[in-house]
Parts: structure tokens; C-alpha cells; sequence
């Protein structure tokens, strides 16, 4: 009987020391090596090079790749000193249809949908912008908006990070068409459309004549 339980404690005894070297086993693979990697941060010091600067400045006469702009109308919206009045492609209706889901999401919180400069944060005291159709920026040549997204201007900031440079001409082809749309002469304008015109809008209430 003694000898009977004299086994087991040995058996849980060896147990407990297998167990303890399992766990003493799996701590020693448990270095860090992973952890500490010789790695450079973005904007933190480094001893590496001479600068101290982790960040590295571009390598003198290089270009990265897809960031060629070799076509300054497009990318400038200018010839030399002067803003270009043209599309640097076809206009088309999916150019417009994108102009105007691009316009929704960058510019309506200032510009408001119909370009008039009451926007959401306009109506809650944000500067605001003068409306696309006054005089001045109905004149204003397409390379005119273009510049302004890409390098802002007055209170308004740049937004050459968020948008790609054919989604600023698809916005300034779609401010174009907002512009025509308030402005329009009758006289360019089909009969039919004309006489769309002339009759009151779905809905409104019919006008009461006075005796």
C-alpha cells in the first residue's frame, strides 16, 4: 500500500517537473527579437544617419514612379501665367456625373449644392465663400477652379491631397454646368424647354388671381 502511494507522488512529482520544463522551454523562445526591430520611424530621430533624421530626402534628379507631371495644363491648370479655359479632355456625361459626386463630398459643406456659398458650416459661422454665380467667377476660366483646389486660396485650403488632379477638372467642368444652369438666356433655350419654363412647378400651389 505505502509503495502503491509512494508511485503516485513520484508520477505527480515527474509530472509537475515536466510541466515546469514545458513552461521554462517556452519562456527561453519568448525573446525579443520581434519586438525590437531595427526599424526607422517615421518623423523620430534616428542614430543611423548622420542628420539624425529618420526621414530621407529624395534622391537629387529622381522622379517617383506614376508622379511625372510633364503636362503643366493639366497639372497646373495654366500655360504659363495664364488659366487655361478648356477641359484637358472630352467632356462627357460620366466626367459630369463624377464632377458632380466629387463636388457633393468636398464642396457642398462650404458651397452648398447649388454653388451659392451656404453651405452647412456657413449657415453654423464659417467664413463665407462668394457664390459661383457672381459676375466675377462666371467669367473666371475653368483653370481658375482648378488652381484654386490645388493650392486654395483665401480661407479656403488646398485639396490637391484629397483630390485627384482629373477629379478637379471633373469639379470645375460640374461648377461650369451649376453656373449655366442659374444663367442660361432664354433665348438659348429650346421651345420646348421654354415652355417647361413657363408652367409652375410639380406641386406648387396655383397662383391666386386678385379682382
Amino acid at each position: 500500500m505505502k509503495s502503491s502511494r509512494n508511485a503516485r507522488r513520484e508520477a505527480r512529482c515527474a509530472m509537475r517537473g515536466l510541466l515546469v520544463g514545458l513552461i521554462l522551454l517556452a519562456a527561453a523562445g519568448c525573446r525579443q527579437d520581434m519586438h525590437n526591430q531595427p526599424k526607422a520611424i517615421p518623423l523620430r530621430e534616428s542614430m543611423f544617419f548622420k542628420d539624425t533624421s529618420s526621414a530621407r530626402p529624395v534622391v537629387e534628379g529622381t522622379i517617383a514612379r506614376g508622379t511625372l507631371q510633364d503636362d503643366a495644363a493639366f497639372f497646373t491648370g495654366k500655360t504659363g501665367a495664364l488659366e487655361v479655359d478648356a477641359l484637358p479632355f472630352a467632356l462627357t456625361a460620366d466626367v459630369l456625373d463624377r464632377g458632380e459626386q466629387r463636388f457633393n463630398i468636398y464642396c457642398t459643406p462650404c458651397h452648398g449644392l447649388s454653388g451659392s456659398g451656404d453651405g452647412m458650416i456657413v449657415r453654423r459661422g464659417y467664413r463665407q465663400p462668394p457664390s459661383y454665380h457672381i459676375d466675377r467667377l462666371r467669367a473666371a476660366p475653368l483653370g481658375h477652379f482648378f488652381d484654386v483646389m490645388t493650392n486654395g486660396f483665401g480661407a479656403m485650403p488646398d485639396y490637391r491631397a484629397q483630390i485627384s488632379p482629373r477629379d478637379r477638372w471633373a469639379i470645375a467642368a460640374y461648377v461650369r454646368a451649376l453656373q449655366l444652369s442659374q444663367h442660361t438666356p432664354a433665348a438659348e433655350l429650346s421651345p420646348e424647354e421654354r415652355q417647361k419654363l413657363s408652367q409652375p412647378a410639380a406641386g406648387a400651389a396655383p397662383r391666386e388671381h386678385k379682382q
